[in-house]
């Protein structure tokens, strides 16, 4: 488990130095997780380490909720008062974010026909 929490906080910590350094606009987990997918898709297996223990972390990625469940209770008027604007809001982005997960596993695996 150390091994892969290892893995994940040095590419969140080098994604988050390159935004800082770089000044890009983009929050820099995103980018460490963009670079442990290239680095992941150019070594073209992931390490033992990974593969032993990413079941057992995925097991506990509800933990990730707590934050968001806080903020619904600390924004409720918000949400109370442009509730269906951001329920439209989130509706396209869930839209969106599925087209274009789609087409990149459509391009992923055209190159897998044989």
């Amino acid at each position: 488990m150390l091994d892969l929490l290892l893995w994940l906080l040095g590419y969140q910590l080098a994604g988050e130095a390159l935004v800082r350094w770089l000044g890009w606009p983009m929050p820099g987990p995103v980018l460490g997780l963009l670079l442990l997918f290239a680095t992941l898709w150019l070594r073209r297996s992931a390490p033992a380490a990974l593969q032993r223990e990413t079941p057992r972390f995925l097991g506990h990625m509800s933990l990730l909720f707590i934050p968001a469940g806080g903020a619904l209770m600390a924004y409720s008027p918000l949400l109370r008062s442009n509730g269906w604007q951001l329920a439209l809001i989130l509706l396209g982005s869930t839209l969106a974010t599925l087209l274009a997960s789609g087409l990149v596993l459509k391009l992923l695996l055209r190159g897998r026909r044989h």
